[in-house]
């Protein structure tokens, strides 16, 4: 897809390439539960593999593979476990799986920091895999075993239109910097665009998605236009720190996967904090 886009500017590539992503996203979440399964757990682990490749341009080096494939599980036992395959009692799996990094490290003779790679094994699985695993507590949040589609896309639209309209307004008015420091090109005036367009989706949705009230809708909105513009920042944070534009060149017109679901990483506690609440 990547090559046959690139006679596109760049915008016409980002407006591609998000349609085609976001058909896939909630196609899949519409379709069914084992649907979600693929393609979330699927978003997970090249997301959180996508870190461990970006942390090693900085010399770091994290266990890719034994990293990604714990994301990997911890997703899927979340899901297992929220669908009422498997008791609660299965999470203590994770303990003793993530574990084994520590068995690994000692084995490598090789490695001169082993304590500074554990700690970025752990970051890339606290950072990406636990947060997108938190999904599964949106999609059965009615009750162990039932699966709702409606807050999976309802996150998601929201998502994209706080993006969307953050984008578009930043370009159009984008004037006054929001960030300077870490991202010179993120201004207040798109921030508030994407605020707009935010509670616009979320309003939107409260009429035909009645798994939440109106209200609760707003609330959840609100949470992803905060922490999502924080969850950006952080990512550019990263970013800077070890010198690159973007995490990666996969999605066109976006970038990478970290840089398609960075506000998603620090939304989705606060998210998942608020429904399990109410």
């Amino acid at each position: 897809m990547k090559s046959s886009l690139n006679k596109y500017n760049n915008l016409t590539q980002r407006v591609i390439s998000g349609l085609i992503g976001a058909t896939a996203i909630i196609g899949s979440a519409y379709l069914g539960e084992w649907f979600f399964l693929v393609v979330f757990l699927s978003i997970c682990m090249f997301t959180i593999w996508e870190f461990y490749n970006l942390v090693g341009l900085d010399g770091m080096i994290p266990l890719k593979t034994f990293g990604s494939l714990s994301g990997g599980f911890i997703f899927l036992m979340f899901f297992l476990v929220e669908r009422g395959t498997l008791s609660d009692k299965f999470f203590f799996l994770i303990f003793p799986l993530v574990s084994g990094i520590y068995l690994i490290k000692l084995y490598r003779k090789s490695d001169t920091k082993p304590f500074a790679n554990i700690a970025i094994t752990f970051l890339g699985i606290l950072y990406v895999a636990l947060p997108i695993s938190l999904f599964n507590l949106a999609a059965f949040h009615l009750g162990r075993g039932t699966y709702s589609y409606e807050i999976i896309i309802g996150i998601m639209v929201i998502l994209w239109a706080s993006d969307s309209g953050a984008y578009f307004a930043g370009i159009k008015f984008g004037k006054r910097k929001l960030f300077e420091r870490i991202s010179p090109k993120k201004s207040w005036e798109g921030s508030i665009g994407g605020a707009i367009t935010a509670i616009a989706a979320g309003f939107c949705l409260s009429h035909y998605f009645h798994v939440l009230t109106p209200v609760q809708w707003l609330v959840v909105s609100i949470i992803i236009i905060i922490s999502g513009t924080y969850g950006d920042l952080v990512e550019s944070l990263f970013k800077r720190s070890i010198a690159i534009k973007d995490s990666g060149s996969i999605i066109p017109g976006h970038g990478g996967f970290l840089d398609r679901f960075d506000s998603l990483l620090l939304s989705m506690p606060f998210i998942v904090a608020y429904i399990e609440i109410i």
